[in-house]
């Protein structure tokens, strides 16, 4: 139990250091001697006398880029026309972290080559809602945060993500992933990766190869059917599954199912299960609703006395799965009691 508890610590630990390393890194503030003497502005955008490192464009029709004044270290660009990502404009911004450039009509034929490359000090790209075809490259080897969601993209050009050692998560939601954009090599180099999010693509398998450091790992509302056997192997610490809203069935499941230690909470909502799926006794949450699941078989849910014995010092309680949804399936009450006698820590069942 006290295992357990640290374990989960332990995750939210090292997920809230990614964001309070990035905070930190991010919101330093520069001494004001490093401020431009005439603290110039493009005449299209809001630069705050309270905020020197921030240059504010958002919302205003723009087209194009402006010239980025030396001291930039946040760029917002949001919500504009902007068809292009030439270098010019960035030639002197050599301090930036943070670019948002969401809600434009951006294509990857806009984006000049070395327009982000040489960005050394960047840290977060937003590039939501364009007209982007492929993931960009090359892109800088400081980025920590790319996010690409509601875009266009089904390909991924061999090598885009070979340098992005330093990146934590990566978002391509809402795009037209299929099969084909992934190779055995497509992920590699993304050593530090910890949450990957291509939810609401048109992928029928699970993508290939994933980094070895993944956590969560999204992939709701495609069109997967099955899962590999050893699949979860070469991701060791996951942690967060969801693939609610998929094609799973009961022949596309590993023979071992869900049993994996390091999963804390799986999501296999509106899929076409109609039995329980092993798990492992460290999972916390199930989402199992809306399925075609006819009876709760305890003997077949609850994790087996082998592996409880295994690890009796950290299992005191059983079991510690606490939250279950069932409803939605074809199950009728009431719950056997067989449910409540091993997993000893429930809190809350829906049915």
């Amino acid at each position: 139990m006290a295992s357990t508890i640290s374990f989960i610590i332990w995750v939210l630990f090292v997920t809230d250091t990614v964001w309070t390393q990035n905070v930190r890194q991010v919101y330093e503030v520069q001494e004001p001697g490093d401020w431009d003497d005439d603290f110039d502005c493009p005449r299209e955008c809001f630069c705050p006398p309270s905020f020197p490192t921030a240059l504010y464009c958002e919302n205003r029709g723009l087209k194009e880029i402006p010239a980025i004044p030396s001291r930039i270290w946040y760029l917002y660009l949001e919500n504009n026309q902007i068809e292009t990502i030439p270098e010019k404009p960035f030639e002197n911004a050599t301090q930036l972290r943070w670019i948002n450039l969401n809600k434009n009509k951006i294509t990857n034929y806009g984006i000049e080559k070395g327009a982000l490359s040489q960005l050394k000090k960047l840290l977060f790209l937003f590039l939501e809602d364009n007209e982007l075809e492929e993931v960009p490259s090359p892109l800088p080897r400081s980025l920590e945060q790319l996010q690409l969601a509601r875009n266009k993209v089904s390909r991924i050009p061999q090598g885009t993500f070979s340098n992005l050692e330093n990146l934590t998560l990566l978002d391509l939601q809402h795009n037209k992933l299929l099969d084909n954009a992934f190779q055995r090599d497509t992920f590699k180099g993304l050593k530090n990766l910890m949450q990957l999010n291509m939810a609401k693509n048109a992928l029928r398998n699970m993508p290939p190869r994933l980094p070895a450091n993944t956590m969560q790992l999204f992939l709701d509302n495609n069109s997967i059917e099955g899962i590999p056997e050893n699949y979860f192997n070469v991701i060791p610490k996951v942690a967060f599954l969801r693939l609610n809203h998929n094609k799973l069935s009961d022949s596309g499941l590993p023979s071992s199912g869900f049993d994996v230690s390091s999963i804390l909470d799986l999501q296999l909502s509106h899929n076409q299960l109609t039995k329980f799926p092993r798990i492992n006794a460290h999972l916390q949450h199930l989402h199992l609703d809306h399925n075609k699941i006819k009876r709760v078989n305890v003997s077949v849910i609850c994790p087996t006395s082998t592996a409880l014995h295994a690890e009796q010092d950290v299992f005191i309680h059983g079991p510690q799965l606490s939250y279950l949804r069932l409803d939605g399936n074809e199950i009728r009450p009431p719950i056997p009691m067989d449910l409540m006698t091993c997993f000893r820590l429930l809190q809350a069942v829906i049915i």
